[in-house]
């Protein structure tokens, strides 16, 4: 008569709650391709962000030079028209006109400097992002991190040491 005992049981297949090692790999690259899109677009809207400020700075520039040229070609008229002139008002007038460009220019050309105040040129907190994630990565390489995971919750990371 033959029995049936659990030593003569044939081996277990796999759990299939345990990842495979392809299952793992494609994991971290798909985590690490999503890092670097998720850092890019930080870069890419702190630069676009910085262009704007720049693009309304260099308006307000432009406006301030535009309307200058303008004033400096009323100062020229009005040096004329006070050498050729006999009389005071029409050169004055032309004067009050000259004056009141420029200080326009002086308003147009404060308001471009204090937009470029906030104007840092270069997307700081991508580079610390992606300086961050380096590290990150160089301590997932050597292990010390997984190391210290292990050692944090022996239960759940399968830790064979003690910790000390």
């Amino acid at each position: 008569m033959a029995t049936h005992t659990p030593e003569s049981a044939a081996p277990q297949a796999p759990r299939t709650a345990d990842p495979t090692i392809g299952r793992l790999v494609n994991d971290a690259l798909v985590d690490v391709s999503t890092l670097f899109r998720s850092e890019i677009a930080l870069a890419k809207a702190e630069v676009t962000n910085d262009a704007k400020k720049a693009g309304k700075a260099g308006a307000m520039f432009a406006a301030a030079g535009f309307i200058a040229v303008f004033g400096f070609l009323f100062l020229l008229h009005t040096i004329a028209m006070g050498i050729i002139a006999v009389g005071l008002a029409p050169w004055l007038a032309y004067l009050i006109v000259t004056l009141v460009l420029f200080l326009v220019a002086g308003i147009l050309g404060l308001v471009g400097k204090s937009a470029l105040k906030g104007f840092k040129g270069k997307p700081e907190a991508a580079i610390n992002q992606a300086q961050k994630t380096v590290d990150d990565l160089k301590l997932a390489a050597t292990g010390e991190r997984t190391a210290a995971l292990r050692l944090a919750d022996p239960h759940a990371h399968g830790a064979t040491g003690v910790k000390k």
